[in-house]
């Protein structure tokens, strides 16, 4: 068959028309790049790159969850630490106070130390994070602790911690409730008659009994504060294995990240800079 001229000319030019194209794409992979610059480049490619970055930004999100968490537990067991601080000099200052060779002068001198023994921890117990309350359950925006008018400390918190995302279907709780800590576990809560004994009221009976040159009753505060002291140190146990719960987490998390970018070549040219 014969091939004409115009034939000839057209087939050539389709040909020029498809390497302009060509390289005009090619320019735009080097000047963005990006191998996928519109739908019509790859639109499989596309879907990949897609659920790819979607990933990725799980990820992300839960790298940031485990960024909130570790404050959270960090901020937890610092306050939690000094509580029991606190606390074990209180224990001190009980057992000096119960001696006999203790006079009623002394006595009344050490309510004042106890009173500031007990605004420390009020101040510990009312920790925040980021604005956000650590010791109130799920109510982090409502000061957990308040001095009602019966002089007693009132929780405002509910029982329920406030918790992270660290997997799919895991969350780790961060934050705590408060009166699961500065108060006493043992004691029926549903009793009216049992009183509020927790870390202020035992302190604050403490002062009374110091006031009024109680020494017995001195003496028999250090059973509470013994009860109080092992309440905060099993927290700070419980808060060391959640702090290392998240390393083993995180240490997982930039393997995921690692392996997902190396392993999607795809990827890497889409979310690339400018070459240099």
């Amino acid at each position: 068959m014969r091939v004409t001229n115009k034939s000839l000319h057209e087939s050539i030019v389709s040909q020029l028309n498809a390497v302009s194209s060509a390289m005009v794409a090619a320019n735009q992979v080097i000047s963005s790049g990006k191998k996928i610059n519109r739908l019509s480049d790859d639109p499989v490619g596309l879907v990949s790159v897609l659920n790819l970055r979607s990933s990725l930004s799980n990820l992300d999100q839960l790298e940031r969850n485990l960024g909130t968490g570790r404050s959270w537990l960090e901020a937890g067991e610092s306050a939690l630490s000094e509580t029991e601080n606190i606390l074990s000099e209180a224990r001190a200052l009980c057992v000096q106070m119960s001696s006999a060779n203790v006079g009623a002068a002394e006595r009344s001198n050490a309510v004042e130390v106890v009173d500031g023994y007990l605004q420390q921890i009020l101040a510990l117990a009312n920790t925040e994070v980021g604005g956000r309350y650590i010791f109130g359950g799920t109510k982090t925006n409502v000061v957990p602790f308040i001095f009602s008018g019966s002089a007693e400390a009132a929780y405002q918190g509910n029982e329920t911690p406030f918790s992270i995302k660290i997997g799919k279907q895991t969350d780790l709780p961060v934050g705590r409730d408060g009166e699961r800590i500065f108060g006493d576990c043992d004691i029926d809560w549903s009793d009216p008659g049992a009183g509020h004994d927790n870390v202020f009221k035992t302190l604050m009976d403490l002062k009374n009994h110091l006031r009024l040159n109680d020494a017995e009753s001195v003496r028999e505060t250090l059973t509470k504060l013994d009860n109080h002291l092992d309440t905060v140190r099993a927290v700070v146990s419980d808060t060391g294995a959640k702090v290392l719960r998240l390393d083993t987490k995180e240490a997982i998390l930039q393997d995921l990240k690692l392996g997902t970018r190396r392993g999607n070549p795809r990827l890497k040219i889409v979310t690339s800079q400018r070459p240099s």
